[in-house]
């Protein structure tokens, strides 16, 4: 698969008033791949989707989508972009067909074969004739979906998408737009703070903090080795660690311990040697939670503005 991104944000400063939203922001989004977004409240995500969207202008930088500027090639970028934001807003009295129809007869070049297309991949078939008032919050979020998709945009931006859904109706949209960007190439931008939903969807997380990108990194992305143990007395175990000058952390009634696998052998053999009853030892790895709690530092709203 194609490695050039689908946008680009370069350089991109906000500043409204005497607040910098935005703080030189560059960020690269790649085909067929869904990366989250993440940040606190005042963070300037809803800021960096407006800009995205052509809705916002940068104050300095540039936002380019396929390789043209929104600044000065704003109807050809829009064309490659999809929205959906929180909740889509449909005509309920309509069918979920006439729906798509309507958004259809908006972008140049959407067939009949297409809106086919586009209500097979989100699964709507049996349901497409019914009125939208019929519908499930689940079955309106995955018609917001095809009509996102109809006129085949490169690039989906998602804020909160799945607010209101229940754990059966996120797990299927998650599944529909992980298919989307594998089968469609698709770049797909989602912004949540469901950190366990975005953890499971995305393959790469960006966390904004003060306007200023402070993290991006894999999702899969290869850890430091950690294992949670259960020892007693728990005095003696604290000990021991403090005498390898071994940083843990206490959690709970156990410590989370900084170890390589090759060494949890001879770990174990010196903690019973120095009469420690070993209860647990197990892999530990850091939820996303808890690193987004590290990277912010707790999550802060941000002093300077907010969202």
């Amino acid at each position: 698969m194609e490695t050039k991104p689908i946008v680009k944000l370069q350089n991109v400063t906000k500043v409204i008033g005497k607040k910098k939203i935005i703080d030189n922001l560059s960020l690269d989004l790649l085909p067929g791949q869904i990366t989250g977004f993440l940040g606190p409240n005042g963070a300037g995500k809803t800021t960096t989707i407006r800009m995205m969207t052509g809705l916002m202008k940068p104050t300095s930088g540039e936002v380019f989508i396929d390789g043209q500027a929104i600044s000065t090639n704003f109807e050809q970028s829009m064309s490659k972009v999809g929205v959906i934001v929180e909740n889509p807003e449909m005509y309920k009295f309509m069918s979920g067909y006439k729906n798509l129809l309507h958004f259809a007869r908006m972008n140049k070049n959407v067939t009949k074969a297409r809106i086919d297309e586009v209500i097979a991949q989100v699964g709507l078939q049996n349901r497409i004739n019914e009125k939208v008032s019929t519908y499930s919050l689940g079955m309106r979020q995955r018609l917001g979906l095809a009509q996102a998709l109809l006129h085949r945009p490169k690039f989906l931006i998602l804020d909160e998408p799945t607010n209101g859904l229940d754990p059966a109706g996120i797990r299927e949209f998650r599944l529909y737009l992980r298919k989307i960007a594998i089968e469609e190439g698709v770049s797909i931008f989602v912004s949540s703070h469901l950190l366990a939903e975005i953890e499971l969807m995305c393959d790469r997380i960006a966390v904004i903090q003060n306007g200023k990108l402070i993290s991006i990194k894999e999702v899969k992305e290869d850890q430091e080795s950690h294992y949670y143990v259960e020892a007693s007395p728990k005095e003696m175990a604290n000990a021991f660690f403090a005498s390898k000058d071994m940083k843990v952390e206490i959690q709970g009634i156990g410590f989370v311990v900084p170890l390589e696998k090759e060494a949890v052998p001879v770990m174990i053999a010196e903690m019973v040697a120095n009469n420690l009853q070993i209860y647990l030892f197990s892999p530990h790895k850091k939820t996303l939670e808890d690193q987004f709690l590290e990277i912010t530092g707790g999550g802060q709203i941000a002093e300077s503005h907010k969202k």
